[in-house]
């Protein structure tokens, strides 16, 4: 319930549920002075003076441009949370990016797990998909430890970083399309400030895959025509206005329902790490 401070189950340190910035909680980058974006039209204005990720990620993290999401991340935070979570704090938050601050590889996910990253804070941190792509990263030499379960645990990445098409837990994990276009602005100042030392793009699913596309056209990067249409393993060319080339892929999203059905396997999603 709202109200009550619960211990982190790494720390020990009490939080309430959702998370206030600016409290101790491992990794949070805000502080209670962070400029709050409640509009589409701020998440632009803010987004564009952010400069650095650092900056980025404060404001994304305390964000509260989509009421619906807003309402449906803070629920699940104080009253919808899972049995199994009752007894620790829920961040309760959009989850701000993760990793490399001059990374080489930009992973874009769809957007947090409601008793995943809704609950501890971190990008693809303490659900079944975060199994599957931090196992794959630690395989493939990007990342220090093999799974990801909370804040402070120790992990860390090596010349990629996380971010999300859609930055907080939405209902039945599908942002509308309002909701799409106004974290798409966040994503837009990702991809800029990424950009000079970019290599790849890694799109999770096609809601990343034509986000990521539609974030590249928004900076006037170069993109095939006809618009380069998702399956795993796809693979487009972009240009950005310095002329340099970055190659996006994509694989099949590591949802559960992906990975328990075979439809995606540790082997198909190596392979397309390799490519990276």
């Amino acid at each position: 319930m709202a109200g009550i401070e619960l211990p982190h189950p790494v720390t020990g340190e009490l939080f309430g549920s959702p998370v206030p910035p600016g409290t101790g909680w491992p990794g949070d980058p805000a502080t209670p002075a962070t400029p709050v974006a409640r509009t589409a039209r701020q998440v632009e204005r803010l987004a564009a003076l952010a400069g650095s990720v650092a900056e980025l990620d404060a404001a994304v993290s305390v964000c509260r441009a989509c009421p619906r999401l807003v309402h449906w991340r803070e629920t699940v935070a104080t009253e919808g949370k899972r049995a199994s979570f009752a007894d620790q704090p829920y961040w309760g938050r959009p989850g701000p990016g993760f990793g490399d601050r001059k990374p080489v590889i930009l992973v874009v996910g769809l957007a947090p797990a409601a008793n995943g990253t809704n609950r501890t804070g971190r990008m693809f941190t303490g659900d079944r998909s975060g199994d599957w792509i931090y196992a794959a990263l630690h395989r493939a030499g990007y990342a220090s430890e093999p799974t990801s379960t909370h804040s402070g645990d120790g992990q860390s990445l090596t010349g990629v970083r996380i971010v999300a098409a859609v930055r907080c837990a939405p209902p039945g994990n599908k942002p509308d399309p309002t909701e799409r276009h106004t974290c798409g602005l966040w994503l837009d100042r990702d991809l800029a400030l990424a950009a000079p030392g970019l290599r790849s793009l890694l799109a999770l699913g096609a809601i990343a895959w034509d986000a990521t596309l539609a974030s590249a056209r928004r900076l006037g990067w170069a993109v095939p025509r006809p618009r380069p249409r998702f399956t795993h393993g796809a693979q487009a060319s972009l240009i950005t206005p310095a002329d340099r080339p970055i190659r996006l892929l994509g694989s099949y999203h590591v949802s559960q329902q992906n990975t328990f059905t075979g439809r995606l396997t540790q082997t198909m999603l190596d392979e397309v790490l390799a490519r990276l």
